[in-house]
């Protein structure tokens, strides 16, 4: 439908200062929105890499024991710009949900904005009223931050659980429903002080994780057991010599690693290397976080490259930048595996020492960002193990130290908290399939 095809951007956000990574496929577009930048095109289709680890949008602590959350993320979407509106976007959706992926009809739910009228209105051609549940800004109303583009939303939701047992209050609530793709109408400007200015072209930003559809299209209760996942996870199970029975028992560790190399993978493909401030401070702290869980489960030795070579693998025709980064990235992963290992076991004995001399259960902010600045354990790690043993982290503090640190040291920053606006069948789909699924026409 006269859809231009958009390649995506990189992760690395380098002209907003509010925001590390593109956290959606939205990102790119944003003066767009704003009426400051023009396009040769009105509508746009893109298959957007994105990451959310800080700020807003911040899905690592839920990487593990969710089914469905990711620091990395390949997100699909359709764009207007001034062009189509809600009618069209509503349209749109609906049939390429039911008709080219086929969904199941009596297991889609719709929710729009709490006084929404006109997309309640345009929805009913389409699915029963009762289908269709109104909620309030937490659910329904998309902001990519702080600041910028903003509007209500709809989002489709699709059920996995047994129909006999499928009602409207499970929606938002419960985890068999799932929600697969949000329509957000971009109609307003949020300025710090949070007022709402009327952007000078309503305009569409659709958002379908690949990683969800893929999920419903094969039948599966989690996006890991899907084959976006499963050729990185046997490399594990692999290494690690581990039964079926050993590998749905360290699940977690199995899915944090999965979705971290990957994570990993695609940021060093991206220019990014790991350091101890904004971005490089995300990369190092998810090779080691991903490291830590790998220690747990057995692992002595170096061996993210071979996970990061299954996604080189399995990726680089749709991303050739992976198959071009190829040594790059594993190199650098390496390095930091090593380099975490030679200070593992000293920070590991320093944090046992604090959890004995913590009286209170919470680990003070200066002492975590201390076993950061000191032994090299960043606050995840700490906040993971702490977890572990019934702790708490003074997170506030935390931030406080490493500003102060920052000051003393006159870096002028503070590191890693830079924040802010922030297939289809079993053989995995190519690039053009990706570009069709992501226009919701083809």
């Amino acid at each position: 439908m006269g859809h231009e095809e958009v390649a995506s951007s990189p992760l690395p956000q380098k002209d907003n200062p509010t925001l590390l990574f593109n956290n959606a496929g939205m990102n790119q577009f944003a003066k767009v929105f704003l009426g400051q930048e023009k396009r040769p095109y009105s509508r746009a289709v893109t298959s957007q890499k994105c990451m959310r680890v800080s700020g807003k949008h911040n899905d690592l602590t839920s990487v593990g024991p969710s089914p469905r959350h990711h620091t990395f993320f390949e997100m699909l979407g359709n764009f207007s710009f001034g062009d189509y509106f809600k009618k069209d976007a509503i349209q749109y959706a609906w049939e390429f949900l039911t008709e080219v992926m086929e969904l199941d009809k009596s297991r889609l739910w719709v929710s729009v904005y709490t006084d929404d009228d006109e997309a309640e209105e345009l929805w009913q051609a389409h699915i029963a009223p009762e289908r269709i549940l109104r909620f309030g800004k937490k659910e329904n109303f998309w902001e990519m931050g702080d600041v910028g583009p903003c509007g209500p939303c709809s989002e489709i939701h699709y059920y996995l659980g047994d129909m006999a047992d499928m009602k409207a209050e499970g929606v938002n609530v419960e985890d068999d429903y799932l929600e697969i793709w949000n329509l957000v109408f971009m109609q307003y400007e949020k300025a710090a002080d949070g007022s709402l200015t009327p952007l000078p072209r309503p305009s569409i930003d659709t958002g379908m994780g690949l990683e969800r559809i893929t999920q419903v299209k094969q039948g599966f209760t989690n996006n890991y057991d899907t084959d976006l996942f499963t050729p990185a996870m046997d490399v594990v199970q692999e290494l690690l010599r581990h039964s079926d029975e050993e590998r749905k028992a360290n699940y977690v560790g199995y899915r944090v690693i999965a979705d971290h190399v990957r994570a990993a993978t695609f940021v060093i493909a991206d220019g990014v290397r790991p350091g101890n401030d904004g971005a490089e401070y995300v990369l190092r702290m998810v090779i080691r976080r991903a490291a830590r869980f790998g220690r747990d489960m057995g692992f002595s030795q170096p061996f993210m490259a071979h996970v990061a070579g299954a996604y080189i693998q399995h990726m680089g025709e749709a991303y050739p930048e992976l198959i071009a980064q190829m040594e790059h990235i594993k190199r650098t992963i390496t390095q930091e595996e090593e380099r975490f290992a030679r200070t593992l076991d000293n920070a590991l004995v320093q944090l046992e020492r604090v959890l004995e001399e913590t009286a209170d259960k919470q680990i003070p902010g200066n002492v975590a960002f201390d076993l950061y600045a000191t032994h090299g354990l960043p606050l995840e790690i700490t906040r993971d193990l702490a977890e572990e043993r019934g702790f708490t982290v003074d997170e506030a503090g935390y931030v406080v130290a490493k500003a102060e640190h920052a000051l003393a040291s006159g870096s002028g920053g503070v590191q890693g908290v830079r924040v802010g606006w922030q297939h289809l069948q079993p053989n995995r789909p190519r690039f053009n399939q990706r570009r069709q699924i992501a226009s919701g026409r083809g």
